[in-house]
């Protein structure tokens, strides 16, 4: 950590580091994760996804803002721990977006922040035009990297699960009087489509009522069955929450 504050010409040891990516593939769904490292590790515990909710489409700058303000609006409420330093996968839009938001926020100069551009590793410190390049050997470049390539990996991971647990829900309201809600309803009952088609019109019913079981029984079994989706088993529709949690 200490070849890590020299390199970055941090006042403290970066021991607790957050980086932050944007996921928005085909610009649909955009969701963003937070990754969390102490001491130069994964803490996934401390994992964070985020639902964007105020951006319409695929803006990555207003994303970065809105996340870095959920985010440390919330721990400064909470009274909770800050980082040592964030890192913002991205370059120099990215950065400004992320440093006006700590600027709003009185924490300039609480949190050291930089960018990493995915190109050729360039850092980018706040209010300077210029990268800066780290020794593509040395270990404060190698941590940034790990750092980045974990957040990307945690939210494209989500990113998926979320897209694929919008299919599901789109299968569901193909069956004629089922709903948004109703569909919703059989999944968090069943949490799959192929639980939902082995369960009995009693069982049905227990989750959404007698008539609307009847609709979605007599799909499965007599009418013509939903599409499987490739690879579909019984956690199909499942909430990612394996590692790390959801600030929806």
């Amino acid at each position: 950590m200490e070849s890590m504050r020299k390199a970055l010409h941090m006042e403290v040891q970066p021991r607790h580091i957050e980086c932050f990516d944007n996921s928005n593939l085909q610009g649909t769904n955009p969701v963003a994760s937070c990754v969390v490292f102490r001491d130069g590790r994964p803490s996934r515990k401390e994992y964070r996804h985020f639902n964007i909710k105020t951006v319409v489409g695929a803006d990555d700058f207003a994303s970065m803002r809105e996340i870095v303000g959920r985010r440390y609006g919330r721990l400064l409420a909470e009274g909770a721990e800050l980082p040592d330093l964030i890192v913002v996968d991205g370059g120099k839009g990215q950065l400004s977006a992320a440093y006006g938001v700590l600027c709003e926020l009185g924490l300039e100069n609480r949190i050291a922040i930089i960018g990493l551009a995915k190109r050729i590793e360039e850092v980018f410190f706040p209010n300077d035009p210029m990268p800066y390049y780290l020794d593509r050997t040395g270990e404060p470049l190698k941590v940034i990297m790990h750092l980045r390539d974990e957040a990307h990996r945690f939210g494209i991971t989500f990113h998926r699960n979320k897209r694929s647990a919008g299919f599901v829900r789109t299968q569901l309201e193909e069956i004629e009087g089922i709903g948004t809600k109703t569909a919703d309803l059989l999944l968090l009952r069943f949490r799959s489509v192929a639980r939902i088609r082995r369960a009995s019109e009693e069982e049905l019913a227990d989750a959404v009522g007698t008539a609307k079981a009847r609709r979605v029984y007599a799909y499965f079994h007599d009418g013509t069955p939903a599409p499987d989706r490739p690879g579909e088993d019984d956690g199909a529709g499942e909430s990612p929450t394996a590692n790390g949690a959801s600030d929806a």
